[in-house]
């Protein structure tokens, strides 16, 4: 599905939803000058000579140009999964074009897994690197502040996340002028030393970024894991395209963000080539020594934001992760009546805030922290380009050798930039890849686990049809109201219903079953959301679907399916849901550390009354003990049943 034009929301206009798009797309790209550079030239402890800079901003440049510009501006913002972008969307695209292979299937699963996995690891250093470097200004001013660099970043970090149950909705609006004063300081000061030392602009001819290979060989790859530092956030272009449409993220990026941070960068280098003392912090030393405090200040909450976009994004990914079976489920708080994407997870959050503690203290340092950053953009960025192929061959019909050509070409990019990280593993590259392996280890045992739950739990399930054969109108007494039974299987009947009629001996009037599925897609149509199928006797089995930027609600589902004939009464129905709990064991299809593993996370998985947001007088608990072993258990073991 070839680039789908988006309509501008509510009849904003284009510029008003570029201005939007800076404060939420481009926070992290666009806190890049603050350590970009500086990165590049202690990567290979190199002196800023006219050579040396000539390369590295020749290299900078140009990463922009092709991998922003041309492959995430250009070429992947196409692959618009109903006007949705981001690494799972694009997932759930490619395997839907490669039809019914399901080998292929469950390789593009899992790449896709794997580059979700890894964009965690960026979650956590993006904001730990970006605050660092923002109060390592402080160290400008005055060398005597070098202490409180540390505790100050800890000190905006925890406020930041501190802040996230309350949502973004009150101050969000201000985002986009803020960075849009930040993007216009860059160019300024930029545009100010390249005036001093237009010398520099030679940088813009590749043959330089090539003539520093031939310089320092193949050890010159090295450089390359700095490189990559200046496109960071580039995958936010994409991930973030479902909220303001392709065309005003094209338009801010090619008219203000690039030209800013291509005169900022060459800005530095003239700088540099000026006064190479400079080389203590190239960003801050752009301005005179007045503005250093207030530069400071308006960098921190440019870092803020750029953090704050990256948490957002998180908690979008970990929802869409969940919602299509990859995650267990998790409390999610809308923090914003208006607007559905404002969301807030409180585990998610702590998780994410002792992450970048920890990442703070352990490295202490922006340049420390960036040979971590680089591993998990790039492989995340290689992933992406991996699942763009199959997407152009098989949803916008590209020739082999078109595709082959095009993703052929950026494979080998990102994965030279990502051997380039990987040649920083000791130092700190091993960090986002160990947080990548710990989350995809947790998806992929989620997910197969779920399976294995299910076969055990309905090894030969009694279909509906059966039941009711031995359903007469005075066995079993019926009882006045509504049961709603939730279960995951669409044919058969629910084990809660089997045993609330074994130990209670009754059915009650109306019985509904129902299942909730989520779809490989972002929305389902309001008319394609619910399927009634009508057994008689009081029985109705109701298939409700939505997809992975939806979140599911029963009494409304309900309220729109069952209220036709005007019998049901929200307040006389009985929500009947299960949850399980499981005994690992040495004979299981999972090996038993996994097993482990997936008895917790079931264990910590929010519960189907807080999720599915049903009314808690008025539902009723029964809980499944199941085996994992490779014989198949008669029937599941039953706890007791508990009103909540």
């Amino acid at each position: 599905m070839a680039d789908q034009k988006k309509p501008l929301q509510g009849g904003a206009t284009l510029p008003l939803m570029a201005m939007a798009a800076l404060g939420v797309v481009f926070g992290d790209i666009g806190t890049s000058p603050l350590y970009t550079l500086s990165a590049c030239l202690s990567a290979m402890s190199l002196q800023p000579t006219a050579v040396n800079l000539q390369g590295i901003l020749s290299l900078i440049f140009w990463t922009l140009v092709l991998v922003v510009s041309v492959k995430y501006a250009w070429v992947i913002m196409r692959a618009s999964n109903q006007g949705e972008g981001g690494v799972m969307a694009l997932t759930a695209l490619a395997s839907h074009a490669t039809g019914h292979s399901n080998r292929l299937r469950w390789w593009i699963l899992s790449i896709g897994l794997l580059g979700a996995a890894l964009f965690y690891g960026d979650g956590v250093i993006t904001p730990a690197i970006s605050v660092l470097s923002a109060m390592e200004g402080m160290e400008v001013a005055s060398p005597a502040w070098k202490p409180l660099v540390i505790p100050l970043a800890l000190g905006v970090i925890i406020g930041l996340f501190m802040v996230q149950r309350r949502g973004t909705a009150a101050i969000s609006h201000l985002f986009g002028p803020s960075m849009l004063v930040w993007f216009l300081l860059l160019f300024g000061s930029g545009l100010t030393w390249i005036v001093a030392d237009p010398q520099v602009l030679i940088a813009l001819n590749p043959w330089y970024a090539l003539q520093f290979f031939g310089i320092h060989g193949i050890g010159g790859l090295v450089i390359l894991g700095a490189v990559v530092l200046a496109v960071t956030g580039a995958e936010a272009l994409y991930a973030d395209m479902g909220h303001f449409g392709a065309r005003p993220i094209r338009m801010a990026w090619y008219f203000l963000v690039l030209p800013a941070l291509a005169l900022n960068y060459l800005g530095q280098g003239a700088l540099l080539e000026l006064d190479p003392s400079a080389i203590q912090n190239p960003f801050f030393m752009l301005f005179p020594a007045w503005a250093t405090i207030p530069m400071v200040v308006i960098s921190g909450i440019a870092t803020v934001i750029a953090s704050q976009s990256v948490i957002s994004g998180a908690y979008s990914a970990t929802r869409q992760a969940l919602l299509l079976g990859y995650l267990p489920r998790q409390a999610i708080i809308h923090t914003s009546a208006s607007e559905r994407g404002q969301i807030y997870l409180p585990l998610l959050n702590w998780l994410l805030m002792v992450a970048v503690i920890v990442v703070i203290l352990w490295f202490r340092s922006s340049n420390a922290l960036s040979f971590a950053y680089g591993t998990a953009v790039t492989g995340t960025m290689l992933m992406t380009t991996i699942l763009v192929f199959f997407v152009a061959r098989h949803s916008w019909k590209w020739s082999l050798w078109k595709a082959g050509l095009f993703c052929g070409f950026f494979v080998l990019l990102d994965g030279v930039f990502f051997g380039a990280n990987l040649l920083k593993f000791v130092e700190g590259g091993w960090f986002p890849l160990a947080i990548g392996l710990a989350v995809f280890t947790t998806m992929s045992t989620w997910r197969w686990g779920r399976g294995i739950l299910a076969r055990k739990l309905y090894p030969d399930a009694l279909s509906v049809e059966d039941f009711l054969s031995g359903v007469t109108p005075g066995d079993p007494i019926r009882v006045p109201g509504t049961a709603v039974y939730l279960t995951m299987r669409e044919q058969a009947i629910p084990h809660a219903l089997l045993h609330n009629l074994k130990h209670n001996k009754v059915l009650h009037e109306r019985v509904i079953i129902l299942t909730i599925k989520f779809e490989e897609e972002p929305r389902v149509l309001p008319a394609n959301r619910v399927v009634v199928l009508d057994y008689g006797q009081g029985v109705r089995r109701l298939t409700a679907r939505y997809g992975f930027m939806e979140h599911p609600d029963i009494p409304e589902i309900l309220k729109s399916a069952e209220n036709s004939d005007n019998l049901w009464n929200p307040l006389d129905t009985t929500y009947f849901v299960s949850r399980q709990r499981v005994i690992p064991t040495a004979k299981a299809p999972l090996s038993l550390w996994r097993e482990h593993l997936f008895a917790i996370m079931l264990r910590i998985s929010a519960n189907a009354t807080d999720f599915f947001r049903l009314p808690p007088n008025q539902v009723m608990e029964l809980g499944d003990v199941v085996e994992f072993s490779h014989k198949v258990p008669d029937a599941p073991k039953k706890e007791k049943a508990t009103q909540q």
